[in-house]
Protein backbone atom coordinates (compact mmCIF):
# COMPACT_ATOMS: atom_id res chain seq x y z
CA UNK A 1 0.00 0.00 0.00
CA UNK A 2 1.30 3.45 -0.80
CA UNK A 3 0.10 7.04 -0.69
CA UNK A 4 1.55 9.92 -2.66
CA UNK A 5 0.63 13.53 -3.28
CA UNK A 6 1.97 13.79 -6.83
CA UNK A 7 1.57 17.58 -7.10
CA UNK A 8 -0.07 17.38 -10.60
CA UNK A 9 2.99 15.61 -12.08
CA UNK A 10 2.69 12.77 -14.57
CA UNK A 11 4.14 9.44 -13.43
CA UNK A 12 7.88 8.79 -13.68
CA UNK A 13 9.14 6.32 -16.26
CA UNK A 14 9.89 3.61 -13.71
CA UNK A 15 7.79 2.63 -10.69
CA UNK A 16 9.62 -0.64 -9.98
CA UNK A 17 11.07 0.49 -6.66
CA UNK A 18 7.80 1.95 -5.43
CA UNK A 19 5.87 -1.21 -6.37
CA UNK A 20 8.61 -3.56 -5.08
CA UNK A 21 8.54 -5.32 -8.44
CA UNK A 22 11.99 -6.82 -7.93
CA UNK A 23 11.21 -8.11 -4.46
CA UNK A 24 11.31 -11.91 -3.98
CA UNK A 25 7.89 -11.68 -2.32
CA UNK A 26 4.97 -10.46 -4.39
CA UNK A 27 1.98 -8.85 -2.64
CA UNK A 28 -1.48 -10.35 -3.01
CA UNK A 29 -3.06 -6.89 -3.15
CA UNK A 30 -1.87 -3.43 -4.13
CA UNK A 31 -3.80 -0.45 -2.73
CA UNK A 32 -2.66 2.88 -4.16
CA UNK A 33 -3.88 6.29 -3.02
CA UNK A 34 -2.86 9.40 -4.95
CA UNK A 35 -3.61 13.05 -4.30
CA UNK A 36 -3.34 16.09 -6.58
CA UNK A 37 -3.46 14.07 -9.78
CA UNK A 38 -3.61 16.69 -12.54
CA UNK A 39 -7.26 17.54 -13.19
CA UNK A 40 -7.23 20.54 -15.53
CA UNK A 41 -10.46 20.79 -17.57
CA UNK A 42 -9.15 19.26 -20.81
CA UNK A 43 -7.18 16.48 -19.09
CA UNK A 44 -10.02 15.67 -16.70
CA UNK A 45 -12.49 15.23 -19.56
CA UNK A 46 -9.96 13.09 -21.42
CA UNK A 47 -9.40 10.96 -18.30
CA UNK A 48 -13.15 10.30 -18.10
CA UNK A 49 -12.98 8.64 -21.53
CA UNK A 50 -9.51 7.10 -21.34
CA UNK A 51 -7.39 5.94 -18.44
CA UNK A 52 -5.49 8.77 -16.77
CA UNK A 53 -1.66 8.56 -17.07
CA UNK A 54 -1.24 7.25 -13.52
CA UNK A 55 -3.83 4.47 -13.89
CA UNK A 56 -2.37 3.55 -17.27
CA UNK A 57 1.18 3.41 -15.90
CA UNK A 58 0.18 1.33 -12.89
CA UNK A 59 -1.87 -1.11 -14.96
CA UNK A 60 0.95 -1.42 -17.51
CA UNK A 61 3.41 -2.15 -14.70
CA UNK A 62 1.27 -4.67 -12.81
CA UNK A 63 -0.84 -6.53 -15.41
CA UNK A 64 2.14 -8.36 -17.01
CA UNK A 65 2.89 -9.71 -13.53
CA UNK A 66 -0.58 -11.19 -13.12
CA UNK A 67 -2.40 -8.35 -11.32
CA UNK A 68 -5.85 -7.08 -12.22
CA UNK A 69 -7.36 -3.72 -11.34
CA UNK A 70 -10.47 -4.73 -9.41
CA UNK A 71 -11.69 -1.22 -8.60
CA UNK A 72 -10.85 2.46 -8.80
CA UNK A 73 -12.49 5.75 -7.90
CA UNK A 74 -11.55 9.34 -8.64
CA UNK A 75 -12.61 12.70 -7.23
CA UNK A 76 -10.80 15.44 -9.17
CA UNK A 77 -7.20 15.06 -7.96
CA UNK A 78 -7.94 12.17 -5.58
CA UNK A 79 -7.43 8.71 -7.07
CA UNK A 80 -7.69 5.30 -5.42
CA UNK A 81 -6.85 2.02 -7.17
CA UNK A 82 -7.02 -1.58 -5.92
CA UNK A 83 -5.17 -4.37 -7.71
CA UNK A 84 -5.23 -8.09 -6.96
CA UNK A 85 -3.46 -11.21 -8.06
CA UNK A 86 -5.70 -12.93 -10.58
CA UNK A 87 -6.03 -16.03 -8.39
CA UNK A 88 -7.81 -14.00 -5.69
CA UNK A 89 -10.22 -12.16 -7.99
CA UNK A 90 -13.15 -14.67 -7.81
CA UNK A 91 -13.07 -14.27 -4.02
CA UNK A 92 -13.23 -10.45 -4.03
CA UNK A 93 -16.90 -9.55 -3.94
CA UNK A 94 -19.34 -6.81 -2.88
CA UNK A 95 -17.11 -4.17 -4.48
CA UNK A 96 -18.37 -0.60 -4.12
CA UNK A 97 -16.74 2.81 -4.39
CA UNK A 98 -17.80 6.25 -3.21
CA UNK A 99 -16.44 9.72 -2.45
CA UNK A 100 -17.01 12.80 -0.30
CA UNK A 101 -16.14 16.40 -1.17
CA UNK A 102 -14.93 18.68 1.61
CA UNK A 103 -13.38 21.58 -0.34
CA UNK A 104 -15.18 24.98 -0.40
CA UNK A 105 -17.95 24.07 2.07
CA UNK A 106 -18.34 20.60 0.60
CA UNK A 107 -19.01 21.71 -2.98
CA UNK A 108 -15.53 21.26 -4.43
CA UNK A 109 -13.51 18.07 -4.74
CA UNK A 110 -9.99 19.41 -4.37
CA UNK A 111 -10.18 18.04 -0.82
CA UNK A 112 -12.14 15.10 0.50
CA UNK A 113 -12.05 11.31 0.57
CA UNK A 114 -12.50 8.44 -1.88
CA UNK A 115 -13.07 4.88 -0.75
CA UNK A 116 -13.36 1.34 -2.06
CA UNK A 117 -14.92 -1.36 0.01
CA UNK A 118 -14.87 -5.09 -0.76
CA UNK A 119 -15.18 -8.55 0.69
CA UNK A 120 -11.89 -10.47 0.62
CA UNK A 121 -12.63 -14.16 1.20
CA UNK A 122 -15.67 -13.05 3.21
CA UNK A 123 -13.91 -10.40 5.33
CA UNK A 124 -15.26 -6.88 4.79
CA UNK A 125 -12.55 -4.30 4.21
CA UNK A 126 -12.59 -0.62 3.34
CA UNK A 127 -9.80 1.54 1.94
CA UNK A 128 -10.16 5.31 2.44
CA UNK A 129 -7.83 7.76 0.68
CA UNK A 130 -8.11 11.34 1.99
CA UNK A 131 -6.71 14.76 1.19
CA UNK A 132 -7.53 17.00 4.14
CA UNK A 133 -7.31 20.75 4.57
CA UNK A 134 -3.84 22.29 4.70
CA UNK A 135 -1.88 24.70 6.94
CA UNK A 136 -0.52 24.55 10.48
CA UNK A 137 -3.49 26.02 12.36
CA UNK A 138 -6.19 23.65 11.07
CA UNK A 139 -5.54 20.41 12.96
CA UNK A 140 -9.01 20.36 14.52
CA UNK A 141 -10.61 21.09 11.14
CA UNK A 142 -8.78 18.12 9.66
CA UNK A 143 -10.25 15.84 12.31
CA UNK A 144 -13.70 17.32 11.67
CA UNK A 145 -13.31 16.66 7.93
CA UNK A 146 -12.30 13.07 8.59
CA UNK A 147 -15.31 12.49 10.84
CA UNK A 148 -17.57 14.12 8.23
CA UNK A 149 -16.21 11.78 5.55
CA UNK A 150 -16.86 8.74 7.75
CA UNK A 151 -20.38 9.94 8.58
CA UNK A 152 -21.47 10.78 5.03
CA UNK A 153 -20.07 7.90 3.00
CA UNK A 154 -22.66 5.20 2.42
CA UNK A 155 -22.64 1.78 0.81
CA UNK A 156 -25.62 -0.33 -0.14
CA UNK A 157 -27.55 -1.25 3.01
CA UNK A 158 -26.17 -4.36 4.65
CA UNK A 159 -24.04 -5.10 7.69
CA UNK A 160 -21.42 -2.53 6.61
CA UNK A 161 -23.22 0.62 5.44
CA UNK A 162 -20.36 2.99 6.43
CA UNK A 163 -16.55 2.76 6.38
CA UNK A 164 -16.39 2.47 10.16
CA UNK A 165 -18.63 -0.64 10.08
CA UNK A 166 -16.07 -2.72 8.18
CA UNK A 167 -14.03 -5.42 9.84
CA UNK A 168 -10.86 -3.68 8.66
CA UNK A 169 -10.50 -0.03 7.65
CA UNK A 170 -7.35 1.50 6.19
CA UNK A 171 -7.10 5.30 6.33
CA UNK A 172 -4.32 6.94 4.37
CA UNK A 173 -3.46 9.90 2.17
CA UNK A 174 -2.18 13.45 2.48
CA UNK A 175 -3.73 14.04 5.89
CA UNK A 176 -1.83 17.34 6.17
CA UNK A 177 -1.04 17.14 9.88
CA UNK A 178 2.03 19.23 10.76
CA UNK A 179 4.77 19.35 13.41
CA UNK A 180 3.99 22.30 15.64
CA UNK A 181 5.90 24.41 18.20
CA UNK A 182 9.42 23.39 17.18
CA UNK A 183 11.53 25.91 15.28
CA UNK A 184 13.09 25.21 11.88
CA UNK A 185 16.62 24.79 13.27
CA UNK A 186 15.54 22.10 15.78
CA UNK A 187 13.43 20.33 13.14
CA UNK A 188 16.28 20.10 10.66
CA UNK A 189 18.76 19.09 13.34
CA UNK A 190 16.53 16.16 14.39
CA UNK A 191 16.03 15.12 10.77
CA UNK A 192 19.71 15.28 9.92
CA UNK A 193 20.59 13.18 12.96
CA UNK A 194 17.69 10.75 12.34
CA UNK A 195 16.33 11.59 15.80
CA UNK A 196 12.77 11.48 14.55
CA UNK A 197 11.44 10.37 17.94
CA UNK A 198 12.18 13.85 19.33
CA UNK A 199 9.53 15.23 16.98
CA UNK A 200 6.75 12.71 17.58
CA UNK A 201 5.19 14.44 20.59
CA UNK A 202 4.54 17.57 18.52
CA UNK A 203 3.14 15.75 15.51
CA UNK A 204 -0.44 17.04 15.29
CA UNK A 205 -2.02 13.67 14.48
CA UNK A 206 -0.28 12.12 17.49
CA UNK A 207 -1.50 15.02 19.62
CA UNK A 208 -5.08 14.79 18.31
CA UNK A 209 -5.18 11.05 19.02
CA UNK A 210 -4.80 11.83 22.72
CA UNK A 211 -7.97 13.96 22.64
CA UNK A 212 -10.20 12.23 20.07
CA UNK A 213 -11.72 8.86 21.01
CA UNK A 214 -12.31 7.92 17.37
CA UNK A 215 -8.66 8.45 16.41
CA UNK A 216 -7.55 6.27 19.33
CA UNK A 217 -9.15 3.29 17.57
CA UNK A 218 -6.66 3.66 14.69
CA UNK A 219 -3.18 2.18 14.75
CA UNK A 220 -0.07 3.53 13.06
CA UNK A 221 3.49 2.32 12.91
CA UNK A 222 6.36 4.45 14.28
CA UNK A 223 7.38 7.41 12.13
CA UNK A 224 10.96 6.19 11.68
CA UNK A 225 11.48 7.98 8.39
CA UNK A 226 12.04 11.53 7.23
CA UNK A 227 9.06 13.88 7.16
CA UNK A 228 7.71 13.64 3.62
CA UNK A 229 6.81 17.31 3.04
CA UNK A 230 7.84 19.83 1.76
CA UNK A 231 10.71 19.24 -0.69
CA UNK A 232 12.14 21.16 -3.59
CA UNK A 233 11.19 19.11 -6.62
CA UNK A 234 13.80 16.70 -7.99
CA UNK A 235 15.90 16.97 -4.85
CA UNK A 236 16.17 15.77 -1.25
CA UNK A 237 16.26 19.35 0.03
CA UNK A 238 13.41 20.71 2.09
CA UNK A 239 11.60 23.85 0.93
CA UNK A 240 14.13 26.54 0.03
CA UNK A 241 11.55 28.99 -1.31
CA UNK A 242 10.72 32.24 0.43
CA UNK A 243 7.95 30.49 2.41
CA UNK A 244 10.36 27.87 3.83
CA UNK A 245 7.57 25.62 5.05
CA UNK A 246 8.43 23.40 7.98
CA UNK A 247 8.95 19.69 7.25
CA UNK A 248 6.03 17.48 8.32
CA UNK A 249 4.70 13.93 8.18
CA UNK A 250 1.68 14.92 6.12
CA UNK A 251 1.46 11.56 4.31
CA UNK A 252 0.27 8.71 6.52
CA UNK A 253 -1.12 5.17 6.62
CA UNK A 254 -3.30 4.05 9.55
CA UNK A 255 -5.62 1.12 10.11
CA UNK A 256 -8.45 0.08 12.40
CA UNK A 257 -9.71 -3.40 13.24
CA UNK A 258 -13.33 -3.14 14.31
CA UNK A 259 -13.59 -3.54 18.09
CA UNK A 260 -15.65 -6.38 19.46
CA UNK A 261 -19.24 -5.50 20.29
CA UNK A 262 -19.85 -4.91 24.02
CA UNK A 263 -21.46 -7.71 26.09
CA UNK A 264 -25.25 -7.54 26.42
CA UNK A 265 -26.78 -5.46 29.20
CA UNK A 266 -29.93 -6.45 31.02
CA UNK A 267 -31.78 -3.28 30.01
CA UNK A 268 -30.53 -3.16 26.44
CA UNK A 269 -32.35 -3.94 23.20
CA UNK A 270 -32.56 -7.74 22.69
CA UNK A 271 -32.43 -7.46 18.89
CA UNK A 272 -29.20 -5.47 19.02
CA UNK A 273 -27.73 -7.88 21.56
CA UNK A 274 -28.54 -10.80 19.27
CA UNK A 275 -26.90 -9.05 16.30
CA UNK A 276 -23.78 -8.19 18.35
CA UNK A 277 -23.57 -11.76 19.63
CA UNK A 278 -23.80 -13.12 16.09
CA UNK A 279 -21.08 -10.71 14.89
CA UNK A 280 -18.74 -11.66 17.74
CA UNK A 281 -19.33 -15.36 17.08
CA UNK A 282 -18.50 -14.91 13.39
CA UNK A 283 -15.32 -12.97 14.23
CA UNK A 284 -14.20 -15.70 16.60
CA UNK A 285 -14.88 -18.41 14.02
CA UNK A 286 -13.14 -16.49 11.20
CA UNK A 287 -10.39 -14.45 12.87
CA UNK A 288 -8.54 -11.62 11.15
CA UNK A 289 -5.19 -10.24 12.31
CA UNK A 290 -3.20 -7.35 10.83
CA UNK A 291 0.55 -6.98 11.08
CA UNK A 292 2.47 -4.03 9.66
CA UNK A 293 5.74 -5.30 8.20
CA UNK A 294 7.21 -1.95 7.16
CA UNK A 295 6.40 1.77 7.08
CA UNK A 296 8.72 4.11 5.21
CA UNK A 297 9.11 6.85 2.64
CA UNK A 298 10.72 6.57 -0.80
CA UNK A 299 13.25 9.37 -1.09
CA UNK A 300 14.40 8.57 -4.64
CA UNK A 301 11.22 9.95 -6.26
CA UNK A 302 11.42 13.70 -6.88
CA UNK A 303 8.60 14.66 -9.25
CA UNK A 304 6.56 16.13 -6.37
CA UNK A 305 7.11 18.27 -3.29
CA UNK A 306 5.94 15.20 -1.32
CA UNK A 307 7.70 11.85 -1.05
CA UNK A 308 5.60 8.70 -1.35
CA UNK A 309 4.91 6.68 1.79
CA UNK A 310 4.70 2.91 1.52
CA UNK A 311 3.49 0.35 4.03
CA UNK A 312 3.51 -3.43 3.74
CA UNK A 313 0.97 -5.45 5.70
CA UNK A 314 0.40 -9.11 6.40
CA UNK A 315 -3.21 -10.19 6.88
CA UNK A 316 -3.73 -13.43 8.75
CA UNK A 317 -7.26 -14.64 8.16
CA UNK A 318 -9.38 -17.72 8.03
CA UNK A 319 -11.30 -17.77 4.76
CA UNK A 320 -15.08 -17.62 5.09
CA UNK A 321 -15.26 -19.30 1.66
CA UNK A 322 -12.67 -20.71 -0.73
CA UNK A 323 -14.83 -21.93 -3.64
CA UNK A 324 -15.67 -19.64 -6.59
CA UNK A 325 -19.32 -19.06 -7.34
CA UNK A 326 -18.96 -20.25 -10.94
CA UNK A 327 -16.71 -22.68 -12.80
CA UNK A 328 -16.16 -21.58 -16.40
CA UNK A 329 -14.13 -23.17 -19.21
CA UNK A 330 -13.83 -23.28 -23.03
CA UNK A 331 -15.28 -26.30 -24.79
CA UNK A 332 -13.17 -27.87 -27.50
CA UNK A 333 -10.77 -26.05 -29.79
CA UNK A 334 -11.05 -22.28 -30.22
CA UNK A 335 -10.22 -20.60 -33.52
CA UNK A 336 -11.69 -17.73 -35.55
CA UNK A 337 -12.61 -20.20 -38.33
CA UNK A 338 -15.62 -21.59 -36.46
CA UNK A 339 -18.04 -20.78 -33.68
CA UNK A 340 -17.05 -21.65 -30.12
CA UNK A 341 -18.72 -22.76 -26.91
CA UNK A 342 -18.26 -21.78 -23.29
CA UNK A 343 -19.32 -24.15 -20.53
CA UNK A 344 -20.07 -22.90 -17.03
CA UNK A 345 -21.65 -24.31 -13.92
CA UNK A 346 -22.75 -22.53 -10.74
CA UNK A 347 -20.95 -23.99 -7.73
CA UNK A 348 -22.95 -22.06 -5.14
CA UNK A 349 -26.20 -20.07 -5.15
CA UNK A 350 -25.64 -16.45 -6.22
CA UNK A 351 -27.80 -13.60 -7.60
CA UNK A 352 -27.41 -14.27 -11.34
CA UNK A 353 -29.33 -12.13 -13.83
CA UNK A 354 -29.88 -11.54 -17.54
CA UNK A 355 -27.17 -8.86 -17.34
CA UNK A 356 -24.45 -11.36 -16.48
CA UNK A 357 -21.83 -11.94 -19.15
CA UNK A 358 -18.74 -13.99 -19.90
CA UNK A 359 -15.73 -12.13 -21.26
CA UNK A 360 -12.84 -13.43 -23.37
CA UNK A 361 -9.56 -11.84 -22.23
CA UNK A 362 -5.93 -12.06 -23.23
CA UNK A 363 -3.65 -13.35 -20.49
CA UNK A 364 -2.27 -10.25 -18.76
CA UNK A 365 -5.45 -8.18 -19.13
CA UNK A 366 -5.58 -5.02 -17.05
CA UNK A 367 -9.19 -4.67 -15.84
CA UNK A 368 -12.72 -6.02 -16.22
CA UNK A 369 -13.31 -3.72 -19.21
CA UNK A 370 -10.17 -4.94 -21.03
CA UNK A 371 -11.95 -7.79 -22.86
CA UNK A 372 -11.55 -9.00 -26.43
CA UNK A 373 -15.24 -9.78 -26.62
CA UNK A 374 -18.09 -10.89 -24.38
CA UNK A 375 -21.29 -12.85 -24.60
CA UNK A 376 -24.47 -12.40 -22.58
CA UNK A 377 -25.09 -15.48 -20.48
CA UNK A 378 -28.87 -15.68 -20.98
CA UNK A 379 -29.14 -14.35 -24.54
CA UNK A 380 -26.56 -16.72 -26.01
CA UNK A 381 -27.38 -19.75 -23.88
CA UNK A 382 -27.50 -22.89 -26.03
CA UNK A 383 -28.30 -25.69 -23.62
CA UNK A 384 -28.85 -26.18 -19.94
CA UNK A 385 -28.93 -28.99 -17.44
CA UNK A 386 -28.60 -29.03 -13.69
CA UNK A 387 -24.81 -29.17 -13.83
CA UNK A 388 -23.57 -27.56 -17.06
CA UNK A 389 -24.70 -24.60 -19.16
CA UNK A 390 -23.39 -23.95 -22.67
CA UNK A 391 -23.05 -20.46 -24.12
CA UNK A 392 -22.38 -19.64 -27.77
CA UNK A 393 -19.60 -17.33 -29.04
CA UNK A 394 -19.68 -16.38 -32.74
CA UNK A 395 -16.47 -16.95 -34.74
CA UNK A 396 -16.48 -13.32 -35.84
CA UNK A 397 -15.80 -12.36 -32.22
CA UNK A 398 -12.71 -14.55 -31.84
CA UNK A 399 -9.27 -12.98 -32.53
CA UNK A 400 -7.90 -13.94 -35.96
CA UNK A 401 -4.28 -13.94 -34.80
CA UNK A 402 -4.97 -16.26 -31.88
CA UNK A 403 -3.80 -15.61 -28.32
CA UNK A 404 -3.35 -17.02 -24.84
CA UNK A 405 -6.71 -16.29 -23.21
CA UNK A 406 -8.91 -16.75 -20.17
CA UNK A 407 -12.67 -16.63 -19.74
CA UNK A 408 -14.26 -14.64 -16.88
CA UNK A 409 -17.84 -14.78 -15.63
CA UNK A 410 -19.00 -11.31 -14.53
CA UNK A 411 -21.97 -11.03 -12.16
CA UNK A 412 -23.70 -7.68 -12.69
CA UNK A 413 -25.54 -7.84 -9.36
CA UNK A 414 -22.35 -8.33 -7.36
CA UNK A 415 -20.41 -6.15 -9.85
CA UNK A 416 -17.40 -8.45 -9.88
CA UNK A 417 -15.85 -11.47 -11.55
CA UNK A 418 -17.06 -14.65 -9.85
CA UNK A 419 -15.32 -17.27 -11.99
CA UNK A 420 -12.14 -17.48 -14.09
CA UNK A 421 -11.05 -20.28 -16.41
CA UNK A 422 -7.56 -21.70 -16.68
CA UNK A 423 -5.52 -20.13 -19.49
CA UNK A 424 -6.09 -21.70 -22.90
CA UNK A 425 -4.82 -21.25 -26.45
CA UNK A 426 -6.95 -19.62 -29.14
CA UNK A 427 -5.37 -20.83 -32.36
CA UNK A 428 -4.53 -18.59 -35.29
CA UNK A 429 -7.06 -18.59 -38.12
CA UNK A 430 -6.22 -21.19 -40.81
CA UNK A 431 -8.23 -19.14 -43.31
CA UNK A 432 -5.94 -16.19 -42.70
CA UNK A 433 -2.82 -18.34 -43.11
CA UNK A 434 -4.09 -19.99 -46.31
CA UNK A 435 -4.94 -16.62 -47.82
CA UNK A 436 -1.40 -15.43 -47.12
CA UNK A 437 -2.33 -12.81 -44.59
CA UNK A 438 0.80 -12.13 -42.53
CA UNK A 439 0.11 -11.41 -38.84
CA UNK A 440 1.40 -7.86 -39.13
CA UNK A 441 -1.12 -7.17 -41.91
CA UNK A 442 -4.08 -8.60 -40.06
CA UNK A 443 -6.07 -5.71 -38.70
CA UNK A 444 -9.65 -6.44 -37.73
CA UNK A 445 -9.97 -9.21 -40.31
CA UNK A 446 -12.71 -11.07 -38.53
CA UNK A 447 -14.89 -10.51 -41.61
CA UNK A 448 -12.49 -12.63 -43.67
CA UNK A 449 -13.45 -15.67 -41.61
CA UNK A 450 -17.17 -15.20 -42.33
CA UNK A 451 -16.87 -16.08 -46.05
Amino acid sequence: MFTWNVSTADPPDDLSSLLHLNSPKHPDLYVIGLQEVYSGPVRFISDMVFDDPWSHMLMSSLSPRGYLKVSSVRLQGLLLLVFSKLSHVPFIRDIQATYTRTGIFGYWGNKGGVSVRLSFYGHMMCFLNCHLTAHMDYASERVDEFEHILDTQRFHPDKTPQPIDHRLLFWFGDLNFRIQDHGMHFLRSCINSHSYNLLWSKDQLTMMKKKEALLQEFEEGPLDFQPTYKFDKFSDNYDSSGKKRKPAWTDRVLWRVKPKAPPPQESSDSGLDEENSSTNQEEEEFPLKVKQDSYSSMMEYGISDHKPVISLFTLELRKVFDTPLVRVSPEGEWCADFDAMVVYSPLQPFPSSTWDWIGLYRVGFTSVSDYITYTWVKDDQVSFNEELIQVYVGKEEIPVRGAECVLCYYCSTLQCIVGISSPFKVKESKVAIEEGLAPENINGLDKATDS
